[in-house]
């Protein structure tokens, strides 16, 4: 034992020089945190006596044994239980993921029951008149409970975005289509459509038809490996059927009782890709790029010389642990065919193609902002740089951080002032995964940050950016007070369309025991938006 410590010291000297990542010289870097490969008990040790080897049977590392024990070993002490809090709260959502499930869609059928029968009363009405109207989910009149808790889906200015060539007007290139934080028009249609992706595709095809005035494309329920489910789903819109001007992208982000999502979101596992940087492996496994069950499958799909979807001659030509996979991938290639990196690069290049002047926006909201900059970051590393030089820009909102710092240097270099992020003020899923020494995940880009009262600052980090600590309990608390407070006078404030109904003035009330997780609802980033002060489009104050 005392020897292993001489190892954890030498490693933790130079884990600066390795950028975090200790020993482990094989051409797969990773690092799996796995909340199953250990009990409460293997915990309880790690918190009573500080046991190392009991904590590092939660990590799996491309390391040898060592090597893994040096990792988890040179963690300085007060970020360890981070890490603890990620496992508990990935085993506990575990745990729950049925019974989670099942509340969601006993939520979903009775706000959809109250509101397609005219709320309570309307409800009793019918059931005395034998006219009960009995929610069908997947169809036009069926609405997701994000949809509840903001039920806004007309464009805020839509006049704007007629004069900024979405929507009908003429050619992009005539000066109208601008992706800056001053484009307050497309950012409002970029919340909207974010939170629209947490509704149905009937939903979603009425209101970008008959609301926007748009064209959609189509919905797609792609195929996550990992968790052998079609989880990770996206829509396609353009602004008008033909001689479209706009593509827009957006994926669908973390479902309020979807376990794997949240634990997607807590989780902490990465994948090291050569010359780019850490990646967080769960937003991989989601745009069906590997699958840690099989981490050389992340090697085979990210590799730069990649490009085409072809699925039999470029496994062939593989080599290592990959070229042991051909049969295994080939005898998949449907399900493949389904994930959504590939779905998506290949409907946008067909779009692309087709409407000559057009250029595409890729957004989402919470997972869903992740997944949007994600993609566009496995664009540029398969040297898919025609389709590149169509992006218009990528906005997210509450979106996770995807990786480090390496990471975020690369990808700073190529999208220059075309990714801009949002955050609202406590919102807890931009604080995670945390930021330390060991996991090294930071955010890139420029931060839109709203606070409370939705004014607007511009920075490199939004505040708190761990969200966790003693110090920060009572201001957490007493700010979520005071929404609760300000939605109830919205509708007075600024008029009906901001008027918060029951539902969400009851996500308020939950948000003063988590205040983090009411901070992330699409309510207030739709707010921050069309409430928030006019930003200059200069960036000088950067």
């Amino acid at each position: 034992m005392a020897q292993r410590k001489v190892h954890v010291n030498e490693a933790a000297d130079s884990a600066s020089d390795s950028d975090g990542f200790i020993g482990g010289d094989s051409g797969l870097r990773y690092l799996i945190v796995k909340p199953e490969n250990g009990g409460m008990r293997d915990l309880m040790r790690y918190t009573v006596r500080g046991d190392i080897e009991s904590f590092a049977k939660f990590v799996e590392t491309s390391n040898d044994d060592e090597g893994k024990f040096a990792l988890v070993g040179g963690v300085a002490p007060d970020h360890r239980w981070v890490i603890v809090i990620s496992i508990v709260v990935r085993k506990i959502l575990a745990c729950f993921a049925k019974p989670l499930e099942w509340t969601g869609y006993l939520v979903d059928f009775l706000l959809n029951l109250l509101s397609q029968n005219g709320d309570l009363l309307g409800l009793i009405y019918n059931i005395f008149r034998g006219t009960l109207v009995i929610p069908r989910r997947d169809t036009e009149a069926f609405i997701s409970t994000i949809g509840h808790l903001d039920g806004r889906v007309d464009l805020y200015k839509s006049q704007e975005l007629a004069e900024a060539n979405i929507g009908g007007g003429s050619v992009a290139g005539e000066g109208g289509l601008r992706a800056n934080m001053g484009n307050r028009a497309l950012m409002d249609l970029c919340m909207l459509a974010s939170k629209l992706a947490y509704e149905n595709a009937h939903v979603i095809k009425s209101i970008v038809n008959n609301h926007w005035n748009m064209h959609f494309v189509d919905f797609y329920n792609c195929w996550n490996d990992f968790q052998k489910q079609e989880s990770t789903h996206v829509f396609i819109i353009c602004d008008k059927p033909k001689d479209a001007n706009l593509v827009l992208v957006c994926f669908r982000g973390t479902e309020p009782f979807d376990a794997d999502d949240w634990s997607t979101d807590f989780d902490y596992s990465w994948y090291e890709i050569p010359n780019l940087g850490k990646v967080h492996m769960g937003f991989l496994e989601a745009l069906g790029l590997g699958n840690r069950l099989e981490p050389a499958t992340f090697h085979y799909h990210l590799q730069v010389n990649n490009t085409q979807l072809s699925f039999g001659a470029e496994i062939g030509s593989s080599k290592g642990s990959t070229k042991s996979m051909s049969s295994s991938i080939a005898s998949d290639s449907e399900k493949l065919e389904k994930t959504a990196y590939y779905t998506v690069r290949s409907k946008l290049t067909d779009l692309l193609r087709e409407h000559k002047n057009a250029k595409f926006i890729v957004t989402g909201h919470s997972l869903g902002g992740a997944l949007a900059i994600m993609f566009p970051t496995v664009l540029v590393l398969k040297q898919q740089m025609e389709i590149m030089k169509r992006l218009e820009g990528v906005y997210t909102f509450g979106q996770p951080r995807i990786g480090n710092r390496q990471l975020g240097r690369f990808m700073e270099a190529h999208l220059v002032q075309k990714y801009f992020r949002v955050v609202y003020c406590n919102d807890l899923v931009p604080r995670l995964p945390y930021d330390d020494k060991t996991f090294l995940y930071k955010h890139f880009g420029v931060c839109l940050y709203y606070n409370s009262l939705y004014m607007e600052k511009r920075m490199k980090e939004e505040p708190n950016r761990n969200f966790f600590g003693i110090r920060y309990l009572i201001p957490l608390h007493l700010n979520a007070a005071w929404e609760l407070f300000r939605s109830l006078t919205m509708g007075y404030m600024y008029g009906p369309d901001y008027k918060e109904g029951w539902f969400s003035t009851l996500a308020r009330v939950i948000g003063l025991a988590l205040p983090g997780i009411s901070a992330h609802c699409p309510t207030d980033y739709v707010n921050s938006i069309r409430l928030g002060e006019e930003p200059s489009i200069q960036m000088s104050s950067l």
